[in-house]
């Protein structure tokens, strides 16, 4: 009898355990579940922040993409902060500018209408982005141009460019 009785509680502890341990993962998948969508629901809402800051960023990057074709550093002056700084070569005479003489640099290139760009990416974090456009056929050259820009009071600027002309640097 007292055997019978052993047997039995020792039953009864194996089924509890083994019901715990079958238990337990299911309590971690259901919690994992409610975690799961409200980070689902956050991504979602990041998703579409992020998207519109993406073409924010690449909307300021558009005075300087066509003053590429127009030759306008007036327009072009209008994408960077004051402080901006420009670094890079061309043919390799390195080049070390304000946007300023940036800007007078681009008027004295004159246009190039048959210029084309792609943007390579953008990254962002909060309000902080780096982008890199590559130009073709701009003044007859190739360029890889990376940008830093900053948002301030809801608008992006950049302010720096280092760039590679491809050619003899």
């Amino acid at each position: 009898m007292i055997k019978n009785l052993v047997a039995a509680i020792v039953s009864a502890v194996v089924l509890f355990s083994a019901a715990s341990s079958f238990a337990e993962p299911q309590k971690q998948i259901e919690r994992r579940n409610i975690m799961s969508s409200n980070i689902s629901q956050e991504t979602k809402a990041d998703e579409v922040n992020s998207f519109n800051e993406y073409k924010a960023v690449a909307e300021a990057l558009r005075p300087y993409i066509e003053s590429a074709k127009t030759g306008d550093g007036k327009l072009t002056r209008t994408a960077f902060y004051d402080h901006a700084h420009i670094v890079g070569s061309i043919d390799g005479t390195f080049y070390n500018m304000d946007a300023d003489t940036f800007k007078d640099a681009v008027n004295e290139g004159g246009e190039s209408p048959k210029v084309e760009h792609y943007i390579a990416w953008i990254d962002i974090s909060g309000p902080a982005a780096a982008a890199k456009v590559e130009f073709i056929n701009w003044s007859g050259f190739r360029f890889t141009d990376f940008f830093v820009l900053y948002k301030q009071d809801g608008q992006w600027k950049i302010s720096g460019k280092v760039y590679d002309s491809h050619s003899q640097n």
